[in-house]
């Protein structure tokens, strides 16, 4: 058997002349696709981690913006329940009352108007209505000023007749306003209850905020 005469061939085929195959092995696929693969799933776990680490690091990011939406809802929460930044009424001091009676009763402006002095007010003309209010006011009696007064001074004299009417008159000239005696008046509100209502006038109540999920 020749030298060239590949093993295991047992003698059967010679390789004749300067010429013979070459064997070569073949080559590892299956390792390759491992390697690949797992270099790919290296990466991953490297990208997994690091992912992990700026979690930890910053707090969590889901957490943040969590926390940061409920901290806007708290604000939100206190705007709604402050007060709103309405003027502040004036005090009765600063407020001028004409004391007018239009019943068919002597000496109600008079009386009805030293009551008033002593509790602050200013007191302005004292007397009869005219015409237009003579013996027409049905009720306790009729708060009337200029346009101005509707949310300033008709207020504060309205703590003193809780069940009188209010009007304004938009041609009215001036601050000061009338408090006309009608026929169902008997006196002026107590003076205990005329200081709590004032008391509640100069610090409203804050509104409640509602409560509503999710803001």
């Amino acid at each position: 058997m020749s030298m060239l005469t590949p093993p295991g061939m047992g003698g059967q085929y010679r390789i004749k002349g300067d010429k013979y195959p070459r064997m070569r092995r073949r080559r590892a696929r299956g390792r390759l696709v491992l390697l690949g693969a797992a270099s790919l799933a290296g990466l991953g776990l490297a990208g997994w981690g690091t992912l992990q680490l700026v979690d930890v690091f910053t707090g969590g990011g889901g957490t943040a913006s969590a926390a940061g939406a409920g901290s806007g809802c708290a604000t939100k929460a206190k705007a709604k329940a402050s007060p709103s930044a309405a003027p502040k009424p004036p005090e009765p001091g600063a407020i001028t009352v004409n004391v007018l009676n239009a019943t068919t009763r002597g000496g109600l402006a008079k009386k009805t108007a030293d009551e008033l002095k002593k509790r602050g007010f200013k007191i302005g003309d004292v007397g009869n209505a005219s015409k237009e209010y003579d013996k027409k006011v049905k009720g306790t009696g009729l708060l009337l000023g200029p346009a101005s007064s509707l949310n300033t001074s008709l207020p504060v004299l309205a703590t003193q007749l809780t069940a009188a009417e209010r009007r304004t008159d938009a041609a009215r000239k001036g601050t000061a306003v009338d408090l006309v005696i009608g026929d169902r008046f008997k006196e002026l509100t107590k003076k205990a209850d005329a200081d709590k209502a004032l008391a509640a006038l100069a610090e409203p109540e804050p509104t409640p905020a509602s409560s509503k999920k999710g803001c």
